[in-house]
This record gives C-alpha cells, sequence and structure tokens, in this order.
C-alpha cells in the first residue's frame, strides 16, 4: 500500500501556518492561496476517483475555514492515490506541488 504521509504532513504544515496567521495575512493574500491549493488537491482526487464526471469546485467557506478545507483536500487525495494504487512518481508530484505552493506562501503568512 502507498505510505501518503509526505503529502498529509506537507498539507498540514501548510495548514498549521494559516491557521496561525493573524487575520490581516489571510486578507492580504494567504488565505486565497490556501483555498487556491485546496482546490487544486480536491480536483486532483476527484479525476482520480471518478475521471468520468466532470470536476465540482469547494466553495469558498471564508479566510479562517481555508486550513480546514486544504486538510480536508490533502486527506481526500491521499486516500484517492492509495486506493487506486498510484505510483510512487504520482504522490511525488502532488508532494512537490504542496511543497512548491507552501514556499510561495511563506512570505504571505
Amino acid at each position: 500500500m502507498l505510505d501518503t504521509t509526505p503529502l498529509t504532513a506537507a498539507v498540514e504544515r501548510i495548514a498549521d501556518r494559516l491557521r496561525a496567521a493573524p487575520q490581516s495575512r489571510l486578507q492580504r493574500g494567504a488565505a486565497a492561496e490556501g483555498l487556491a491549493l485546496a482546490r487544486e488537491l480536491a480536483l486532483r482526487a476527484q479525476r482520480i476517483e471518478t475521471p468520468q464526471d466532470e470536476p465540482r469546485t469547494m466553495p469558498d467557506a471564508g479566510l479562517f475555514a481555508v486550513a480546514d478545507q486544504l486538510v480536508v483536500a490533502g486527506t481526500d487525495l491521499a486516500e484517492a492515490l492509495r486506493m487506486a494504487a498510484a505510483s510512487p512518481k504520482v504522490l511525488g508530484e502532488a508532494v512537490g506541488f504542496v511543497e512548491d505552493t507552501g514556499a510561495r506562501l511563506r512570505p504571505l503568512l
């Protein structure tokens, strides 16, 4: 079974930073970047789970919910990758994407 710990750990690190960020930083773009990441992870999970269906967009639940939305989307993607028996390469690409986005978020946080 594929070990998705690196993916969930990377998502948790970003979510923790978002939770700790003051409202002013969230409003200056950190929440929007976090939501964009959550939406992309949700989209990737949907493409794995139901490739025949039109993907749904994760709604904007507000500044203070974005960290939780990110964790949910990351967990969904990790589970989809495990269930689909995805290759370590696919997992590595997802982890890399999350880490790259986290690096772009750092200055905003």
